[in-house]
This record gives structure tokens, C-alpha cells and sequence, in this order.
């Protein structure tokens, strides 16, 4: 049996815990910039605030209903979902947990006898809750997708179900494929559904008894297939472990607010390179192509429109380098042959791509003394910033004001990250 663990409005979840006056009172977080609205409380819901919407065109319900409103705070939301990570770890087995989200993680429950599962899967969340302080709810059944139904229909009913559901016979998975849209199916997109309802297939229950040839015509071959074996218990999407080492690493933004001038771009594409940098050295690779892209939003018909235009700019690097100072300096000849004037710059973002290990990199013998004293500049470089926080030591090509900086007025304190923000008692 798989299972899957999911944290209940995560982001929510995450301010709530500082905050106990929150408990049972609407909440919402937005997106970069303070845009739009990417997690709910069950209380905001009610309210008919929706999910991606504008937070500007539901600012007058927010403040109507005393909705409180937080910016993302990702520094916070990183270390508590790796904190409930390292404890579904610690309950079912490394090798047995593969996180599939921020907020999510699949279980190999296959080690349990089907008449203990549900004792299993409280445990879990009751020893979840109590050690993170985030509310999870869990679904269970033969395969990926079932699981994920389950856990779709346990969160519907929290109240109900415990926040447990485990689908172990062919009665219980038709109830519940039956009252799942067929939009609510995981690895279904729009267009499929769509594609799936003009053929009169509405729920989940329909599309599992549909042939598997008819299927791998009509749902994209092998996936299709793959999808009809997954609905009738027979487990096709296996467990896949965490992927250590990344091939490629981006860093992207939207800005605080627009930028319109050649060294504010530069600025911020030098930040992104070095955040990029300090990313790959963590997994000790190093770079051999680089990537950067602007989103411009100009004028049509000299009339001003919101109309994003994205271009970028590659380089295949002479050598292998995870050295911020000579990846700014190619980001920053990237940025400015990516510049024009008169335009509105809103993102820009840096990948580095083509990823291999640093210890694969051939020494030079005619590189000078302080190129070969690089690696362990950057490694101090590292270990102040990360034991200091907010870039303590950083280029000065990165900028020293930063006015193009992601907007987050409503940002709550990093209560686990940062000395200066711990939470207070009094």
C-alpha cells in the first residue's frame, strides 16, 4: 500500500503555528510581490476568496472579514517542511519516504498488515502534528493515484474522516472514484478533462473502466495506460528516491517594482548569479553553461499594456567554474546585451545549466596562485553567509540598495532561521 502525507494549508499551517491567536480564524498567504493568493484556510474559503486571485480584488473581503494576510516567507516555510519531512522519515524509513513536494511526500506502507494501516497512518499524523505543529491529512491505497484521491477526499471532510482515508477494497475505491471529477484526478490536466468530458467520461470511476487501448489512444499512450493500471490498483508509478544532485539550477524574480535602468538589471542579475553559485557549490558541481532572461513589459501602439515579452542569452563557458565573481561577469555581459531602453523590466532570472562535479575539473598549471585560492574563498564566503544570514559578504556588483527587491510587506518573522526573529514568550 502507498500513502501519501499532506500538510493542510501549508503555508497557512506555518503562520498559524506562531501565531496561536490565528487558530480557527480565516488566513491567507500571497504569492512573490505580494500578487496573488496561494494558500487558503478552510475559514477563508468559505468567505469566497479564491485560490490564485488578486489579492488587490479581494482586499476589500479581507479586510471586511479581518482576514489576516501574510506575505511568503519562504525561509520559514523551507526549514518547518523539513521538518516534517525528517519525521515522516524518521516514522516510515528514509527508503521508504519520497518527498514529492514542499508540502507532500509519498510512503511505502507495504511493510504494514492491511488490518493495521489505519492505526499506522493515525500514529503518523498524530506524532506529525505533535512533533512540527502542522495538521496533516493522509490517504492510502494500493497505488500513487488512488492515494492521492483518498487524500483528496480525507481533507474534504476533515471533520468526518479524521483526516484519514484508506481505500483497501474495490467497494471503498469506486465510492470514492465515483464522487472524484475526473478534474481531480492526479496527472489529469485541463485539457484532458475536457478531452475526457466530451467523450462523457465524468468522474474517476468512468475513466477506470474505459479499455486500455482506447486510452493509450486518446490519453497519451503509455502515460494513459499507465493512468487506467494506476485506478484499478495495480501499481505502475513506482517510488523513486530524492534526487541529490540537481543537473541544472536556476535562480528567477520578479521585481519589487520595475526597473528601468541598465545598472539595476545588472544588479539584479548579478544577485541571482551569485545566489545560483552558492547553489551548485552546495552540491559540489560546477557549471559549464549559463543562461539569463529578462521579462520586458513594453508599449503596443505607443499605448502602455501589460504584455511581458521574456528574452535570453546563453553562454557555453570556457571551463567549468561554480566561482561567483566569473559567473556575475558573464551574467552581467548577458544582461546588458539582453538590455533595451525604454523598457519596463519586471523579472529576470539566471540558470546554470550543463552541471558536473567539482572534482572532475582539470587543473591548470599555468593558473595563478590567487585562481587556485578561488574555491577556498568561496567556501568562507559560504560559511559566514550561512551561519550570519542576509548576505553578510557579497559582491558589490550585487548592489548595495536593492530597490528592485521582491516586494513582501506583509512578510511574518523567520522565527527558525534568524537569531534576531526568534519567537518570543513573555
Amino acid at each position: 500500500m502507498k500513502a501519501i502525507v499532506d500538510c493542510n494549508s501549508f503555508y497557512c499551517s506555518c503562520e498559524r503555528l506562531f501565531r496561536p491567536d490565528l487558530w480557527n480564524k480565516p488566513v491567507v498567504v500571497l504569492s512573490n510581490n505580494d500578487g496573488c493568493i496561494v494558500s487558503r484556510t478552510d475559514e477563508a474559503k468559505k468567505l469566497g476568496i479564491g485560490m490564485a486571485a488578486p489579492y488587490y480584488q479581494n482586499k476589500e473581503l479581507i479586510e471586511k472579514n479581518e482576514v489576516a494576510a501574510f506575505s511568503s516567507n519562504y525561509h520559514l516555510y523551507g526549514d518547518l517542511s523539513m521538518r516534517v519531512m525528517d519525521t515522516l522519515r524518521a516514522l516510515a524509513g528514509a527508503h521508504n519516504t519520497e518527498v514529492y513536494s514542499v508540502d507532500e511526500a509519498f510512503l511505502d506502507l507495504d511493510m504494514i498488515p492491511g488490518n493495521e494501516l489505519y492505526d499506522a497512518a493515525k500514529r503518523m499524523k498524530e506524532i506529525t502534528e505533535q512533533w512540527t505543529g502542522i495538521k496533516v491529512s493522509i490517504g492510502v491505497a494500493p497505488t500513487k493515484v488512488l492515494s492521492k484521491v483518498a487524500n483528496k477526499l480525507s481533507k474534504k471532510d476533515k471533520k468526518g474522516t479524521g483526516g484519514i482515508i484508506i481505500l483497501d477494497s474495490v467497494e471503498k475505491i469506486k465510492d470514492a472514484l465515483e464522487s472524484t471529477p475526473v478534474d481531480d484526478l492526479w496527472g489529469i490536466g485541463h485539457r484532458y478533462a475536457n478531452k475526457l468530458k466530451n467523450f462523457g467520461i465524468e468522474n474517476g470511476w468512468q475513466l477506470r473502466n474505459m479499455p486500455e487501448e482506447w486510452c493509450r489512444k486518446n490519453l497519451g499512450g503509455v502515460v494513459g495506460v499507465r493512468m487506467i493500471r494506476e485506478l484499478k490498483g495495480i501499481p505502475c508509478i513506482l517510488m523513486k528516491d530524492p534526487l541529490e544532485v540537481k543537473k541544472m539550477i536556476a535562480t528567477t524574480r520578479m521585481f519589487g517594482t520595475p526597473v528601468h535602468k541598465l545598472s539595476d538589471l545588472k544588479e539584479a542579475v548579478a544577485t541571482y548569479a551569485s545566489r545560483a553559485a552558492e547553489k551548485v557549490r552546495r552540491q559540489r558541481s560546477a557549471a559549464t553553461s549559463l543562461d539569463v532572461f529578462v521579462v520586458a513589459n513594453g508599449f503596443i501602439d505607443r499605448k502602455y499594456e501589460y504584455n511581458p515579452q521574456s528574452r535570453h542569452s546563453h553562454i557555453t563557458l570556457p571551463q567549468a567554474t561554480s566561482n561567483t565573481g566569473e559567473l556575475i561577469g558573464y551574467a552581467a555581459l548577458l544582461a546588458e546585451n539582453l538590455f533595451r531602453p525604454n523598457e519596463k523590466y519586471i523579472k529576470a532570472g539566471v540558470l546554470l545549466g550543463g552541471l558536473v562535479p567539482d572534482n572532475s575539473i582539470q587543473s591548470n598549471l599555468f593558473m595563478t596562485q590567487e585562481k587556485n585560492r578561488l574555491p577556498q574563498l568561496m567556501s568562507a564566503i559560504d560559511n559566514i553567509n550561512f551561519s550570519m544570514r542576509d548576505d553578510v559578504v557579497k559582491y558589490v556588483a550585487t548592489g548595495l540598495k536593492r530597490n528592485w527587491k521582491m516586494r513582501q510587506q506583509l512578510r511574518s518573522k523567520r522565527y527558525t532561521t534568524r537569531w534576531d526573529e526568534l519567537f518570543e514568550i513573555r
